[in-house]
């Protein structure tokens, strides 16, 4: 049974308008929208994403995936993506369920489940053939948001068959790799999660490549190989995006983000924003207020 319009259905009944949507569930968000977006540079946090209507592009560097309802994207370490919704309109919106993956819980269930050998040679950004089994436990899981009473006992439950499922998908010997500790994306995975934490202090490299158990050198390389950008780069991306947030949701000033993201300097925030996003921060702040479904990440 194809469980996609039920899955379309749930997420449209708790969802009013264009935008990404936090929910009562803690690793779920909602995602709608009215139109077609333009390109937009976000960091993705390790993430299943199920569309139930429409498409999206995403890529990175030159690696372009394009996902839809037949098909859902997994990013297995936090990336930086430049992503747009492709197919859109008020008939037929845009309808997308992000499920974070919970590696904690990933790394239990490996050890639980065994099974088959981590692989280095898959990408850590996918897009696969949708399994009914996946999409039918995604839609019980987005249902608990009808019965609030049911989400702390049975959600975790769900969250668990979910990467079960994806552990025994074709992606399962990346997730391995991911969390198994020692491994390069397990130690890059840290690296990210450090400078995320701290993406608004002076990024001190030896800090992080100790946190992540590797010599600087070899943070620098494998980082770079599995972000496409250097960690300097990757922590500006996080800043001006944080930056944009404030603005866009918070009202701040460009100069009252750019100091409180960790910038000093004005002109060089400005200058490094509209690099990024293609406009100085008060017309890119206008744009979107204008067309809010061009400030959607997911």
């Amino acid at each position: 049974m194809d469980r996609i319009p039920a899955l379309a259905e749930i997420i449209a009944r708790h969802v009013d308008g264009t935008g990404i949507y936090p929910t009562a569930l803690p690793h779920v968000a909602l995602i709608r929208a009215d139109a077609p977006s333009t390109p937009t540079p976000a960091v993705y946090e390790a993430s299943l994403c199920l569309i139930a209507q429409g498409s999206k592009r995403v890529s990175i560097g030159d690696q372009s995936v394009v996902y839809d309802a037949a098909h859902y994207l997994l990013v297995s370490v936090d990336l930086p993506l430049v992503g747009h919704v492709i197919d859109a309109s008020p008939d037929r919106p845009y309808l997308c369920c992000k499920i974070d993956l919970d590696a904690a819980m990933l790394a239990d269930l490996m050890v639980t489940e065994g099974g088959a050998v981590p692989r280095t040679d898959l990408p850590v950004l996918g897009v696969y053939p949708g399994d009914p089994d996946l999409i039918d436990a995604a839609c019980r899981l987005v249902g608990l948001l009808d019965r609030p009473e049911t989400i702390a006992a049975l959600a975790p439950l769900i969250e668990r068959e979910i990467l079960y499922r994806l552990l025994t998908g074709p992606h399962g010997p990346m997730l391995r790799h991911v969390a198994t500790a020692g491994s390069h994306l397990n130690q890059i995975s840290r690296a990210i999660a450090t400078i995320r934490r701290r993406f608004d202090a002076p990024l001190r490299i030896d800090e992080v490549a100790a946190e992540a158990g590797m010599s600087a050198s070899s943070l620098h390389a494998h980082f770079k190989a599995i972000t496409r950008l250097t960690p300097l780069e990757y922590q500006k991306q996080l800043r001006l995006q944080e930056a944009r947030r404030l603005m866009l949701v918070g009202g701040a000033t460009a100069s009252t983000a750019g100091f409180a993201v960790g910038y000093e300097s004005p002109s060089q925030f400005s200058r490094e924003y509209r690099r990024l996003f293609g406009a100085p921060p008060r017309s890119d702040i206008e744009r979107l207020h204008a067309a809010p479904a061009e400030a959607m990440a997911l």
